[in-house]
């Protein structure tokens, strides 16, 4: 059966969004529902073997404030959109709690797409990131030297797509990673313990400050359904500057089409809504039209596993 829905009915304006827009607005229900959805997180971890608390603690321990330091821009001015409260964290991705859980929240998020099958938490997390590299495969640039990762969080989305090319071109690789987040990158570079990632950069992904025509790729992974739409189509401006010609802007996130995720059960979408302040913005947006708008072309879209999409757009 064709699905011909392009959003799911908890998103947009529809009569049960905006139900659950207003109990996300009554602050003692909001409360609970925060309480809630990070419940949720954790007890998916924890039972499939990602030691939470255990790497949260050891991340409190580590003396990490000496690479905040390091990574940190201190002429950033935070625009308000980033400001809010976000994945259940009052101070949004601007704090150390978010820091430290964003590996174990990132682990638990690939287990939860293919709920009815039997796999670790690294299988998982590796069948994610192949089905989006797949696309890339057939779709992404033909040469691949320099790559930017933008909304890299603590690194694991650069890692891999770093890994991928070194391995497929025999290491002649550069890798950029970008974040907004301090603390993220703090994180992310911590990690990197190798120093496979040539730079970790604090800065705004609209306003990078980088080189134009630099990169062949430019990424964005589980990124734009945390944004909302105006500062995205800034992101696929600066991006087109920042590619050479033949280079591609590719991107993996929820795909509104899927049929898991228009069929969430009602408690998971409010406590989704509950965490992600931009969730209708994303949902209604008509990304490939965005892409074209800012000189993209062609633009592919394809469902690269049961709850998220892949879209690589090319400059000519």
């Amino acid at each position: 059966m064709v699905n011909n829905k392009v959003k799911p009915d908890w998103a947009g304006d529809d009569k049960l969004s905006r139900f659950v827009n207003l109990l996300i607005q009554t602050k003692p229900i909001y409360s609970v529902m925060k309480i809630q959805a990070r419940k949720v997180l954790i007890k998916t971890a924890e039972k499939n073997g990602i030691p939470w608390r255990e790497t949260r603690k050891a991340y409190e321990a580590s003396g990490i404030d000496q690479t905040l330091t390091e990574v940190a821009n201190p002429s950033i001015t935070y625009p308000d959109y980033y400001q809010v409260p976000f994945h259940a964290y009052d101070e949004g991705n601007l704090c150390w709690p978010a820091a430290f859980e964003a590996e174990s929240a990132t682990h638990s998020m690939a287990l939860r797409v293919w709920p009815d099958e039997v796999l670790t938490w690294q299988a998982a997390q590796d069948r994610l990131r192949s089905s989006f590299h797949e696309v890339l495969a057939q779709h992404g640039p033909s040469s691949v030297h320099d790559i930017l990762d933008i909304g890299c969080s603590v690194g694991i989305s650069t890692r891999a797509i770093h890994d991928y090319y070194a391995q497929k071109q025999g290491g002649s690789v550069r890798t950029v990673g970008l974040d907004l987040s301090p603390h993220m990158l703090a994180v992310a570079k911590v990690k990197d313990e190798g120093g496979r990632i040539s730079q970790w950069i604090h800065a705004k992904a609209e306003d990078t400050g980088l080189t134009d025509s630099s990169f062949e790729l430019v990424t964005m992974q589980f990124v734009i359904h945390e944004l909302p739409r105006h500062i995205t189509e800034a992101i696929f401006k600066e991006a087109y500057r920042l590619l050479r010609p033949g280079g591609c802007l590719a991107m993996v996130d929820n795909n509104p089409q899927s049929p898991v995720i228009q069929n969430l059960p009602p408690v998971l979408f409010t406590l989704m809504k509950s965490t992600e302040p931009w969730s209708d913005d994303y949902y209604t947006f008509d990304v490939e039209a965005a892409l074209i708008r800012s000189g993209f072309e062609p633009v592919v879209t394809i469902a690269s596993d049961p709850r998220h999409r892949t879209l690589v757009g090319r400059k000519l």
